[in-house]
């Protein structure tokens, strides 16, 4: 589950253009929404009611003052009182609450509402719950050591722990961390120290997918080394940060590297070929096949499961992709003053330019499609063939039909932007934010401005104008039936649901979210009380 902070990227239209206030009810016909009233605690004053760590949408936390003291109330209930506290954190599934307090001199976690041992000191942003909200982690310092605290347990002083290296595996089944103990580090992987190192790499550790494996980069003397399950591989002149890599299965691992003045791809623990400069390697999705970008002298190729492909002029290190299904791998590449997308070897059409991070698979495979430029045009490559040219493709919203037979994208022609479905013009308008798709990818939605009106488009059809969409919280039901957003009309916000507005409050702080039975959440604020809003 997710928490919700209101920090969202809003539709907004400038200030001076909006009229003025006026009243909007709630739409005849429509259910009645449910109202059930969270606080504020009758003799606490909330720091911020907007403020609000909310759980999904469904439990709910805020910092409360009560005289000279700081207290957290929780679904209603004040908490122990503290003369500071940080911001509450919930895990992930929702059930547990944690956050770090001061009293007097020392600093404490509370869990559950429930104080932890006290330190002088604790990190901000160390708080940490397992993937399953049964565990919690944080760093703390006592005297002059410093030790990380799993489930309530310190663990071992040590001089100096590693920043942001703090983190569960995906099973929550291992916590890792570093550690410096005098002028050597080691990383510790459930409280077990591994070899002594003079420097680790300022990136955190990589779990496997299966959650079996453990991987980092440390530096030994001058060389540096990677580090699998404690155990140290083969040193290097330098190892390419961010290149680690395993596989999706968890059975294979993969970085690239320095030696001398040559670079090479690390598979398995066995070195690959020597080359003049690479890009890091990827997996395909089953893990039975690798890929990288590799230049030897002044040619480039791309080598997929070792074996070298055609050489061009230049090939952008990180363009290689696999294609859903493995059998697949497409990248972007030059030859003299033209770019071409290479499918398995075979090049596609010459074109200007082609847009880095665009290339897109079908779900089945067997398509592929890209962003290009020509002729200060750009265009959509569907399967090796140019489709028609317009102004600008927005970035990011190029993706294929869930059964593969289309193609939709946003793009702006002159002075009017749109989204083409299946090669179908859709509506055109000022600007366009980003495409929101259904869970099971039958329907598309955007938020759009026309003037000074902002309004969400549903299958290309257009919704009612408000002055804002707040396009971060633009949300499917888990049926895909049914879209909610919040907007904002003169001074108010509400929440549309299938096109019809709801009642109007200050502050939408939490939602909208569908839940299981149908019905839509939110929490807002109105004449200063913050609420639970229930609409069927």
């Amino acid at each position: 589950m997710r928490q919700w902070r209101l920090l969202a990227a809003i539709l907004t239209i400038p200030a001076a253009t909006l009229p003025a206030p006026s009243r909007l009810g709630w739409c005849a016909g429509a259910a009645e929404p449910k109202w059930e009233r969270l606080g504020p605690t009758e003799g606490l004053v909330p720091v911020d009611l907007g403020d609000v760590v909310t759980a999904d949408g469904g439990r709910f936390a805020y910092v409360a003052k009560k005289g000279d003291k700081r207290l957290v109330v929780v679904d209603g209930r004040p908490g122990p009182e503290f003369d500071r506290i940080g911001t509450p954190v919930f895990s992930p599934d929702g059930k547990r609450l944690a956050y770090a307090a001061k009293k007097g001199q020392k600093m404490l976690v509370v869990v559950d509402g429930l104080p932890g041992p006290e330190f002088e000191g604790t990190f901000e942003g160390s708080l940490l719950f397992s993937p399953d909200g049964e565990r919690v982690a944080y760093a703390a310092r006592r005297g002059d050591k410093f030790i990380v605290v799993v489930d309530g347990v310190p663990g071992p002083e040590v001089d100096e722990p590693g920043a942001g290296t703090l983190l569960f595996s995906a099973d929550s089944k291992h916590v890792v961390y570093s550690a410096r103990q005098g002028h050597k580090w080691r990383f510790l992987l459930d409280g077990v120290p591994g070899p002594e190192l003079d420097a680790i790499e300022d990136t955190r550790p990589v779990f496997s997918p299966d959650r079996k494996h453990c991987a980092y980069t440390a530096d030994k003397g001058d060389k540096q080394l990677v580090v699998v399950d404690g155990r140290a591989g083969a040193e290097f002149d330098r190892i390419s940060m961010f290149s680690l890599v395993f596989s999706p299965d968890g059975k294979r691992l993969a970085y690239a590297a320095r030696k001398g003045g040559k670079f090479l791809v690390v598979v398995d623990g066995r070195p690959g070929a020597e080359f003049d400069r690479i890009g890091n390697p990827i997996f395909s999705s089953d893990g039975k096949r690798f890929a990288y970008a590799a230049r030897k002298g002044d040619k480039w190729l791309v080598l997929v499961d070792g074996r070298p492909g055609p050489k061009f002029d230049v090939i952008e290190e990180d363009s290689p992709v696999f294609s859903p299904d493995g059998k697949h791998v497409a990248y972007a590449a030059w030859r003299a003053d033209k770019k071409i997308v290479v499918v398995d070897g075979r090049p596609g059409p010459e074109v200007d330019w082609t847009f880095e991070g665009s290339l897109v698979f079908s779900r089945d495979g067997r398509r592929l499609a890209y962003v290009a430029s020509k002729g200060g045009k750009q265009l959509v490559v569907v399967d090796g063939l140019p489709g028609p040219e317009v102004d600008e493709v927005a970035a990011g919203t190029l993706f294929f039909s869930p059964d593969s037979k289309g193609v939709r994208y946003a793009a702006r022609k002159g002075g009017k932007f749109l989204v083409l479905v299946d090669g179908l013009r859709g509506p055109e308008f000022e600007r366009i934010g980003h495409l929101v798709v259904s869970p099971d990818f039958q329907r598309v939605a955007y938020a759009a401005s026309t003037g000074h009106k902002g309004l969400v488009v549903v299958d290309g059809l257009p919704g009612p104008e408000f002055d804002r969409i707040d396009t971060a919280r633009l949300i499917f039901s888990p049926d895909g039936k049914r879209l909610a957003y919040p907007a904002k009309k003169g001074g108010k916000w509400l929440i549309v649901v299938d096109g019809m507005p709801g009642p109007e409050v200050e502050r939408v702080v939490a939602g909208p979210v569908f839940r299981r039975d149908g019905s839509l959440e939110y929490m807002a604020i109105k004449e200063e009380v913050l609420y639970r809003v229930t609409q069927p």
